[in-house]
């Protein structure tokens, strides 16, 4: 049986996205994204499921300095819907309701509800958690932001379905694990490559260390810089770019990265996922 592990508790929109990815597997969910990262990094038999980036919110924080941290291998990605519900106990209605619970993005993406209802807010460490708070305490003038999933385990009452102030919020989840693992170059299949450098202390290094991807006329698809330590006078890059490290094209991209970069990990090679044909 194929051992997933996650951040957060159960319910999470990790956790939708593990079950949609290995419907059948032994799920374990983790306090901190650290542990997440660690887990996978002592045991090689598990898949750890992590955020990293939101289409509404951005990146997802603290996940860029663990990358170069464990260096575990991303062997795919995916893009899970996010759609927010009002949760309260089973008796409550929403005319007792006061106070509402959730990640503080969240409570972010749902503002027009929240205002519209003059509810306070209550900042948690994530959805699904809230959801397992107010379930514990039995609070019945709290409600909390989550799942459908965390309605489900929790036995939460869907007071409002969908309460986000827009639809289309999307997360795009890595699917990481120790082993290296990189498909085969296949021609009619479209695959993106990861990977994080830091540019050597030189005069226009990043303009010459990507002249590589313009004259061989690859898509970069993802681009960040992100501090390293506890200074300002370095940066390390992740890169997402469409490609495999097979094609010839890739190799002399690569090639000219390297030979401007102090360093440069390749996180993984795998196959783009059907979302972005959409």
């Amino acid at each position: 049986m194929v051992k997933i592990a996650f951040q957060g508790e159960l319910g999470a929109y990790s956790h939708i996205a593990a079950k949609e990815l290995f419907n059948d597997s032994e799920i374990k969910a983790c306090a901190t994204f650290e542990e997440t990262f660690k887990l996978a990094y002592e045991d090689a038999s598990y898949k750890i499921i992590i955020p990293i980036e939101n289409s509404l919110a951005g990146r997802v924080a603290d996940i860029h300095y663990l990358l170069p941290k464990y260096k575990l291998q991303i062997y795919a990605e995916h893009f899970q819907k996010v759609e927010h519900n009002l949760l309260v106990l089973p008796s409550s209605k929403l005319s007792d309701i006061e106070f509402v619970r959730s990640h503080a993005q969240a409570i972010g993406q749902c503002q027009k509800m929240i205002t519209k209802n003059n509810f306070k807010t209550i900042v948690s460490a994530d959805t699904a958690g809230s959801a397992k708070d107010l379930a514990n305490n039995k609070e019945s003038n709290i409600a909390a932001i989550a799942s459908k999933l965390s309605a489900e385990i929790y036995n939460l009452k869907i007071l409002e379905k969908n309460v986000e102030d827009e639809k289309g919020n999307v997360t795009r989840f890595l699917i990481m694990g120790k082993n290296v693992h990189q498909p085969n170059y296949v021609k009619d299949k479209k695959f993106i490559t990861s990977c994080i450098f830091r540019l050597k202390s030189i005069p226009s290094a990043l303009y010459k260390c990507l002249g590589g991807f313009a004259t061989n006329q690859i898509n970069m698809t993802k681009l960040e810089s992100f501090s390293v330590k506890n200074t300002f006078d370095q940066a390390n890059f992740y890169l997402d770019f469409e490609g495999h490290l097979e094609e010839k094209r890739v190799k002399i991209a690569m090639e000219e990265l390297g030979f401007h970069t102090q360093s440069l990990d390749v996180l993984g090679v795998y196959e783009a996922s059907n979302y972005r044909k959409n």
